[in-house]
């Protein structure tokens, strides 16, 4: 991204000259998807690597209805999310801060927003930790693949490493790098899990009847909530599909929101390329989830294996070596850092943009100033794995961090769904809001997101059951 640069050129800019008219069908629309490949690389990462498979080993079958339910249950909030910024040209943080009472200059759901932000510094922190670990059974430093000095070692080469690629990039790259990250260790995945029947660790209908009965066992309350908040799109997801889809163009391509019915086709259209796009990444998402929590559950938790501290890869690879013998081992290290990788691929790039959003709520620089945006998403690209290499040199367990992170992004989605709903209303045109189904779908979303956010917050607190 060069530090020169015209408006006409800037996504977040809406202008006449911008205007560009939808594609029709799915043959058509293909070139225009694109932002969801990016979620997807984002959340088939850490969530599903860590928190799921580790649901999976604690709690067998049982809670395989929740993990459908999770990537299933947020995906019209982030659809609706998506089309305000399409109809307006805002991301979502400028959204939320519309959204009353405000503290200040501040909304009340970015305060919260800001919460959130610190808890993911652990989970980033986690992934990056987990990351290192990965490399550093691949490639050990020293010999000792699990001593303290070849993970710091790794650990650091990530940070450094990230930053790098990252530093200098814009979305086009971005979306092509989280493309690639996602196809290699996603095939591999599934492809295991769903050949686990013809395996020793093989799972018939009974044991898939089992994890539809709608039940939390009491040990698996905590693992439980963490990863509905952590896998399927999050809160941090939702919101920042708002700013892929900006870069990729959707608001720019539609115009400026002036009322007229050329305006309202053309945003119409776009809508729809919006929800093929979010359709293509859930589809991604959930079987890759799906994949990560049989394997947890078929293969690890009948051994009684737990995924806990830098043991975690050791654990996790025996999905691997357990199904397919020794040689396995590092097959599963490779995908393990394209799967890992592809979360702080898609995460600090999305994270470095949000924070400058905010940077420019409470008026420390001005969104609309383009080269001064851009030098932000920098230094914050620079800045952010130096914290999370911190993080988790300091805490040295990627497990917890995680959870943590996802935890907190539960307790957040009830108010996105809040935030989203004011928006609908306020600033969309009633003209572009979905159609019957989708809006019954909105409605039954948000319901199960609010439900269990609430069940996360009493959980959390000592405040609900069992």
């Amino acid at each position: 991204m060069g530090t020169t640069v015209a408006p006409d050129d800037d996504p977040y800019l809406l202008t006449a000259d911008g205007v560009r008219e939808p594609p029709k069908g799915w043959q058509a629309s293909l070139r225009y998807l694109g932002p969801g490949l990016i979620i997807s690389a984002s959340i088939v990462g850490s969530g599903e690597l860590i928190a799921t498979t580790a649901l999976g080993a604690e709690a067998g079958f049982v809670l395989l209805w929740l993990v459908i339910l999770s990537t299933a249950v947020k995906v019209a909030v982030q659809a609706e999310l998506a089309r305000w910024t399409i109809c307006t040209g805002k991301p979502a943080l400028s959204g939320f801060n519309d959204v009353p009472p405000r503290l200040g200059r501040i909304g009340w759901i970015n305060v919260l927003w800001i919460i959130l932000a610190l808890s993911k510094l652990l989970q980033a922190g986690g992934t990056i930790g987990g990351t290192a670990v990965a490399f550093s059974l691949l490639i050990p430093v020293g010999g000792d693949p699990m001593s303290s000095t070849s993970i710091t070692v790794w650990t650091i080469i990530v940070a450094l490493g990230s930053i790098a690629l990252l530093y200098s990039s814009g979305y086009r790259f971005i979306e092509r790098g989280a493309f690639l990250l996602v196809v290699v260790f996603s095939v591999v995945t599934v492809a295991i899990a769903f050949g686990l029947p013809f395996t020793p660790f093989g799972y018939g209908g009974g044991d898939v009847l089992t994890g539809l009965t709608f039940s939390i066992p009491a040990g698996a309350i905590g693992a439980a909530v963490a990863m509905f908040g952590i896998t399927g799109v999050g809160a941090d997801e939702i919101t920042f599909y708002t700013y892929w889809c900006l870069e990729k163009g959707y608001a720019r391509w539609s115009g400026p929101p002036d009322g007229s019915q050329q305006w309202r086709q053309r945003a119409q259209g776009w809508i729809k390329v919006m929800y093929k796009d979010t359709f293509l990444s859930w589809v991604i998402y959930t079987f890759s989830t799906l994949a990560f929590y049989l394997m947890g559950a078929a293969v690890l938790h009948p051994q009684g294996l737990v995924i806990e501290g830098n043991g975690l890869m050791e654990t996790l690879s025996r999905m691997y070596t357990d199904v397919l013998g020794e040689w396995a081992s590092t097959l599963f290290l490779i995908g393990a850092i394209a799967v890992l990788g592809s979360t702080l691929w898609a995460g600090l790039p999305s994270w470095a943009r949000m924070y400058t959003n905010l940077f420019s709520i409470v008026g420390f620089l001005d969104w609309n100033d383009i080269p001064a945006r851009r030098r932000s998403i920098k230094v914050l690209i620079a800045l952010q794995p130096i914290l999370w290499t911190t993080a988790y040199l300091f805490i040295s367990s990627p497990v917890v961090m995680v959870q943590i992170g996802g935890i907190m992004t539960g307790i957040f989605l009830p108010a996105v769904v809040i935030a989203t709903w004011y928006l609908r209303n306020t600033q969309v045109d009633k003209r572009l809001h979905g159609g019957r189904w989708f809006n019954g779908l909105l409605v039954a979303s948000s319901i199960a997101i609010t439900l269990l956010g609430i069940y996360t917050v009493l959980n959390v607190f000592g405040l609900g059951v069992g």
